[in-house]
């Protein structure tokens, strides 16, 4: 078993990586770009619809029997009980305007349960990645979540979801200033939970994520010895979660705020 999750791990990271150099020739080129949106927060352009096409023929070769699920394209019911979650751009408000900070994002979860979770972000060439029970990595490189306990001390990346309300978001950032922090918000939900993983933020919040935005990194975060609020397995690749992540000392921390800020 161990073998089958690092050979799903190493195909996943080589595929990120080059659905990440597919990205690039977009974003280096967008004065050629066709994007639609219905707002800031929700756009798609060639680029996402592409690269996630890229990305399902591969595992459609390598893992025929796995199902599928992606942000841009039906899903595909395998026969295995693996399914591979992709977010072919993660940051596409981003992509599409020229800033440098999106990623592809790919995880692999078995009945369920994420086992395999990859973070590219093509501008830095940065692959953060890991296994279930392996430790997580950024470039072969294992990185641990912050150990701090004080809100003071970091930043605390934060979320807008465009299915929650964004007075709550108001009160959760007010919450963390008035505890002496700071938040971090770069518009790639993924991006947030892998720098959650690496240290970099206390922590991550977001009040509603779909599974392709967050599984691979809450995955991350845990085996960067962290804590994640546990998704329904159940119901998570349909409907999302909440998604709380950090270090264990701040995670507490993290939970009484959300309790504030995200109430009914």
């Amino acid at each position: 078993m161990t073998h089958d999750l690092d050979d799903r791990m190493h195909f996943a990271m080589d595929l990120a990586r080059r659905a990440g150099e597919l990205g690039l020739k977009y974003f280096r080129d967008l004065d050629n770009l066709t994007i639609e949106g219905k707002g800031h927060q929700d756009l798609v352009s060639d680029g996402d619809r592409e690269v996630e096409l890229f990305i399902r023929a591969a595992i459609a070769q390598a893992y025929p029997d796995d199902g599928i699920v992606g942000e841009e394209h039906a899903a595909v019911t395998g026969k295995t009980g693996h399914v591979w979650v992709i977010d072919p751009i993660d940051g596409t408000a981003n992509f599409v305007r020229g800033i440098p900070a999106w990623c592809v994002v790919i995880a692999c979860a078995r009945d369920g349960e994420t086992v395999v979770g990859v973070i590219h972000e093509p501008s830095t060439d940065e692959t953060f990645h890991g296994r279930l029970g392996g430790g997580a990595f950024v470039n072969g490189k294992p990185i641990r979540v912050s150990g701090v306990a004080s809100l003071s001390e970091g930043s605390v990346g934060t979320g807008l979801s465009n299915r929650a309300s964004t007075e709550h978001v108001a009160v959760l950032i007010s919450n963390i200033m008035a505890e002496g922090g700071v938040f971090y918000r770069n518009a790639s939900g993924a991006l947030m939970l892998a720098y959650a993983a690496a240290g970099r933020l206390l922590g991550y919040i977001e009040e509603h994520m779909n599974a392709w935005d967050c599984l691979a990194g809450m995955l991350l975060v845990e085996e960067a010895g962290g804590m994640v609020l546990k998704a329904d397995p159940k119901t998570v690749l349909a409907q999302g979660t909440q998604v709380i992540a950090g270090g264990k000392d701040i995670f507490p921390k993290l939970q009484a705020l959300c309790a504030q800020a995200f109430r009914p």
